[in-house]
């Protein structure tokens, strides 16, 4: 849809300045044998990983996809195994889809900008490409080349086979950014072809049902917020003897100190039956206590 296609460009144009700044500010070769190749890539992967992993976090498939059960509806009939493979495989593969375009946009943008690659692979260039005396030992070539990518430790005599050696690293990398670029649109393109052609329905059938999901989606959230909203409101107002926001306030309760203690501290959930919660203290306080208590009238002087 097209929040999904506006959500994944901003999530590009964000990488794409934060991979800017991060490059800008963090990024500084060490210049020096077998440090470079980790150095660079770990730039390279390590924010793509760390992309792909909140990715993955920030999606609320994820999660319904790890904490869901079937339902006890289900249960009374035979499940097709082969049908709960493919919705799970179906499911994993849009997580994952959506979780790529952070990682993806990063390698794309670092490859394209050539520093880390160069960084990454200049004392592994082919001996050819230096032009130096060949008595110097293999050893010693390596060394110089790994300090190509700062030109201050280069000697003037090795300009201009830094600059070859610099251009053919950016030509590599580029080129690679721009087939890794290729290659996932033509791979989303396939993606969204055969999902069509395998789609059990038609093209306007298929735009009714995600919008029919979208608004069902906004409503429950909405009727979410308002139920809790309200549930929450009875057990304050038994505690504090008002509603929140009322005008005309009678009275409020006074709660004693084994009251403060009673909801004070750390709770998740606590299980009262096969089928219900309570969801914080103040919740199961509000259930298992009475009403009784001191009130105080809001129209008398303290």
């Amino acid at each position: 849809g097209k929040e999904v296609v506006i959500a994944n460009a901003i999530i590009a144009i964000l990488t794409i300045g934060g991979q800017q700044l991060f490059s800008f500010f963090t990024f500084s070769c060490p210049c020096h044998v077998g440090q470079n190749l980790i150095y660079g890539l770990a730039f390279l992967g390590a924010p793509a990983l760390i992309l792909l992993v909140v990715g993955y976090a920030l999606n609320n498939q994820t999660w319904r996809l790890v904490t869901g059960k079937r339902s006890p509806l289900e249960e009374e009939t035979t499940p097709n195994q082969l049908l709960q493979c493919k919705l799970i495989c179906l499911v994993l593969c849009s997580i994952t889809g959506r979780a790529l375009v952070a990682p993806v946009t990063w390698l794309a943008v670092t490859l394209i900008n050539g520093s880390y690659y160069v960084c990454a692979m200049s004392e592994y260039v082919s001996m050819h490409y230096y032009g130096a005396n060949p008595n110097v030992t293999a050893s010693e070539r390596r060394r110089i080349l790994a300090a190509f990518p700062c030109s201050q430790l280069v000697p003037p005599e090795l300009t201009r086979a830094r600059d070859e050696v610099i251009l053919l690293l950016r030509y590599q990398s580029q080129v690679a950014g721009w087939l890794l670029i290729a290659v996932v649109v033509i791979t989303v393109f396939l993606s969204y072809c055969l999902a069509s052609c395998f789609s059990p329905l038609s093209f306007l059938h298929f735009r009714y049902w995600s919008s029919y999901v979208h608004n069902e989606q906004e409503l429950f959230d909405e009727a979410t917020d308002q139920h809790s909203r309200l549930y929450a409101m009875q057990h304050v107002r038994k505690f504090f003897g008002f509603i929140p926001g009322s005008e005309n306030v009678k009275e409020i309760r006074i709660p004693s100190l084994r009251e403060w203690q009673a909801i004070s501290g750390l709770a998740f959930l606590k299980r009262v039956d096969e089928e219900h919660y309570d969801y914080s203290l103040l919740h199961d306080w509000a259930l298992k206590e009475s009403v009784d208590g001191k009130y105080l009238k809001t129209d008398e002087d303290p």
